[in-house]
């Protein structure tokens, strides 16, 4: 795991400076405990990373659950009740991972998850841009279009012309100066400049520029425009800030509910970020669903025992970490290290970073997310591909990642039966000679009721006295639905005086009395001939 230390180091480092903002506004927004996104963000670091056989993904709180989490600790009567639901939601994701639900996520189509990596970056961009110029009214990790503060994604950013911080838009415009020449220039003149980390710097800069100007009235950077870590009075009442679950309820239906609810999303979560993540990877390794399934399980179960929100691979800091050159889960695991080495020890040092340089370090990871050129590489695909990735990209922007995947996925499933009904079959006129249609209609290797439509068409269609040979043998399995059709169009045949002649392998039969009688000889010698051959 630590063979590529040299590589994981630095990228844990960038990890940590984006997951650490994130996992408090994602607290923030979820109405719950800030120490708690913090206990998710280590616990997903450190014990999931270590569970997890993906070798790049970082887990953490997700802004996905947010909504969720707000509503159940109103409804469940408070936080630690609401944290015996996290508990049974990662026991039912254990669950989940014995019954092998991870195979869920190799039905997501490849449009769709491009559509989900783009609609992610996007958002990132849209919702760092009030934060970028000082404006920081609603917290990080809401990633919601409808957001909490009462606003939405695009009038926020209206709104951030009317309170502009000079202060914090000068050190955001120089940490992305420094990010920009780290990334295209200097990581490319020498190996020192890929070890230390562009975001490192900027990181460092910004707490210099916090220090120099604190007594400049029109540069200084207020403290509600910087990170805001709860600081325990010393390191023995760190325990004081966590808050422990409230067993006494499990009886509760509603926490079951809750539980399942938890469950259910976080996971879909993970196994979309999974997907996300190995297409990410520029060395194309696999995660093991189930086994992903498990760590999260067990480190939710683990989160909510000491007061943490749930957790899931979180797509932003995976992200974040292969493009920092993160290898192997040792980044995701020392990145967790990070996150309680410095709450505990420097947590005054964590607060003096201006929210508006973890702003332009976020606009970075969210641009490599979302190149325009993908867009262009999508439509050159085709319209079949482009649909569904521009649904979901929209759908994620404008509603929230859940509705927006499922938007895409709609779309993709009905991309996928007009394709069905599309190719179900190949017809085309052969002879015309002598005013005499001929026509031929091959039928594809598999023809379900998805492509009853098409066939009803074209044989619908099909003129007065015409002829047509009907070509069933590449054809593995026909839909009893289509063998009704065909039986159904033979007296419309005999009544429009339309010859068929159907070639199967068992040879060529002139006008068929019964197409069902046909080819359930048909179906009942395949069946002999699998029988002789077990014998």
């Amino acid at each position: 795991m630590f063979k590529y230390i040299k590589n994981d180091l630095p990228a844990s480092i960038v990890v940590f400076f984006v997951a650490l903002p994130l996992c408090l506004g994602i607290a923030l927004a979820s109405g719950a405990p800030l120490f708690s996104g913090l206990i998710a963000g280590i616990v997903g670091g450190i014990i999931v990373g270590a569970l997890s056989g993906s070798q790049i993904g970082v887990s953490g709180p997700a802004a996905g659950l947010a909504a969720i989490v707000l509503t159940a600790i109103g409804t469940l009567g408070g936080f630690e009740n609401f944290l015996v639901a996290v508990v049974l939601g990662g026991l039912i994701q254990i669950i989940f991972s014995i019954l092998k639900a991870g195979v869920i996520a190799y039905y997501f189509p490849s449009s769709v998850i491009k559509g989900m990596l783009t609609g992610i970056g996007i958002i990132i961009i849209l919702k760092q841009i009030p934060h970028f110029f000082g404006y920081d009214s609603d917290p990080e990790g809401d990633f919601s279009f409808f957001q909490v503060d009462g606003e939405n994604t695009f009038s926020e950013i209206i709104n951030t012309f009317n309170f502009i911080s000079p202060g914090a838009t000068l050190i955001a415009v120089a940490a992305l100066f420094i990010l920009i020449l780290w990334d295209k220039v200097l990581s490319k003149k020498s190996k020192i400049f890929q070890l230390v980390q562009g975001p490192l710097v900027a990181v460092v800069v910004g707490i210099l520029y916090y220090i120099f100007t604190k007594d400049n009235a029109s540069l200084s950077i207020s403290n509600d425009h910087l990170v805001s870590v709860p600081i325990p009075d010393s390191i023995q009442s760190f325990g004081t800030l966590l808050s422990f679950p409230n067993f006494a309820v499990i009886g509760n239906p509603e926490i079951w509910i809750t539980a399942f609810t938890i469950a259910l999303v976080a996971s879909l979560e993970t196994l979309l970020c999974v997907e996300a993540t190995d297409k990410l990877d520029p060395h194309k390794r696999t995660t093991p669903t189930n086994k992903e399934l498990l760590a999260q399980g067990v480190g939710n179960s683990i989160s909510g025992m000491l007061g943490g929100l749930p957790v899931t691979q979180v797509i932003v800091r995976s992200s974040a970490n292969i493009q920092s050159g993160g290898r192997t889960k040792a980044s995701a695991i020392i990145h967790g290290f990070f996150l309680l080495i410095s709450v505990m020890l420097i947590p005054k040092l964590l607060n003096m970073i201006p929210l508006s340089v973890l702003a332009a370090i976020l606009f970075i990871v969210g641009y490599k997310l979302a190149k325009p050129g993908l867009f262009k590489k999508m439509y050159n695909l085709g319209w079949k591909q482009f649909v569904p990735f521009v649904v979901t990209v929209l759908g994620i922007v404008f509603t929230d990642l859940l509705i927006g995947i499922g938007m895409g996925l709609a779309v993709g499933i009905v991309v996928i039966l007009i394709k069905s009904y599309q190719n179900s079959h190949f017809l085309h006129i052969e002879d015309k000679s002598n005013g005499a249609h001929k026509i031929k209609m091959t039928f594809a290797e598999e023809v379900t009721f998805f492509n009853k439509g098409a066939i009803l068409k074209e044989l619908d269609s099909l003129p007065e006295n015409s002829y047509l040979e009907l070509d069933v043998r590449k054809t593995r399995f026909l839909d009893n639905d289509i063998i009704e059709i065909l039986e159904d169009f033979s007296e419309k045949a005999r009544n429009k005086n339309i010859g068929i002649k159907l070639v199967s392998e068992r040879g060529v039969v002139e006008n068929p009395e019964s197409y069902i009688k046909f080819f359930k000889l048909d179906i009942n010698r395949h069946k002999n001939l699998a029988h002789d051959n077990t014998d």
